[in-house]
């Protein structure tokens, strides 16, 4: 109960704030005039310009439901491939010594690289399709969820593994049945924190190489002085992004009541 009422108290405050931005944002441009037009559209412009995004594809040829299934279907390939991968390779080289050996330079050489400065690497291998976006942001979702898997197996408490041994548990029983349960909260930080860096990483390959997609209508819109449609692009992503962490919290949620964390 004390919770929902936090929670509560919480969306209220979130509310309240953003009606106040807003307000501020109006009274600045539509309502005193004190910031002009083409430095700073109105709250109300944009909202005229995000409903005409919806079924008018002008001027860079796609409507706002064009441009953002591109966007998420981008995103959600390169994490998704980065998540399958990452965890398990992050929980590998976290429990066998050899690998973590072999591995792990190539790896901390890897993930010093920014996620953005592999996009001139991917488009000159695979071109600005899907695949060169895709493989950019499979790196920087991999980078997060191997760091976390890695660290949580490392976090395991020793006197855990002394019990499982002491009860006969073998190597693997010990990895399954106690290592990867105790990493979950650290697992499922880590699949948060590389859906952010997914989807920043998408955008910013959007806008240095892409024929579709939120950051190309931002692109195209910054080149012809459009600021309404490049703060619409820029609503999309912000929403987009916290509906995506919404999802992803929901199920670290049930992940972990499921595995009594």
């Amino acid at each position: 109960m004390k919770t929902k009422k936090k929670f509560n108290k919480y969306m209220l405050i979130s509310v309240i704030s953003i009606a106040v931005g807003i307000f501020v944002w109006w009274l600045l441009t539509a309502g005193l005039g004190l910031v002009k037009s083409n430095i700073l559209p109105s709250p109300d412009t944009i909202v005229h310009t995000f409903i005409k995004k919806l079924y008018d594809p002008n001027p860079e040829g796609g409507t706002l439901f064009v441009h953002l299934l591109a966007s998420l279907q981008v995103a959600l390939s390169g994490y998704g491939l980065g998540i399958v991968l990452g965890i398990p390779l992050g929980i590998i080289m976290a429990w066998y010594p050899r690998i973590e050996m072999t591995v792990r330079p190539v790896f901390d050489l890897v993930r010093t690289v920014p996620g953005v400065a592999w996009i001139p690497v991917m488009v000159s291998l695979a071109g600005i399709g899907l695949l060169s976006k895709a493989l950019v942001i499979f790196i920087s979702a991999m980078v997060a969820t191997v760091i976390n898997s890695y660290s949580g197996i490392k976090q395991t408490k020793e006197v855990h593994l002394w019990v499982g041994q002491t009860f006969g548990a073998s190597n693997w029983e010990l990895l399954t049945q106690i290592a990867i349960p105790s990493a979950l909260p650290m697992i499922m930080t880590g699949c948060k924190i590389a859906l952010g860096q997914a989807w920043t990483t998408l955008v910013a390959a959007e806008l240095l190489a892409s024929t579709k997609g939120i950051g190309y209508m931002i692109q195209q819109a910054r080149g012809i002085f459009r600021l309404d449609i490049v703060i619409v692009g820029m609503i999309v992503i912000g929403l987009t992004g916290a509906a995506l962490t919404g999802l992803i919290t929901l199920i670290e949620k049930a992940v972990l009541k499921g595995g009594k964390y």
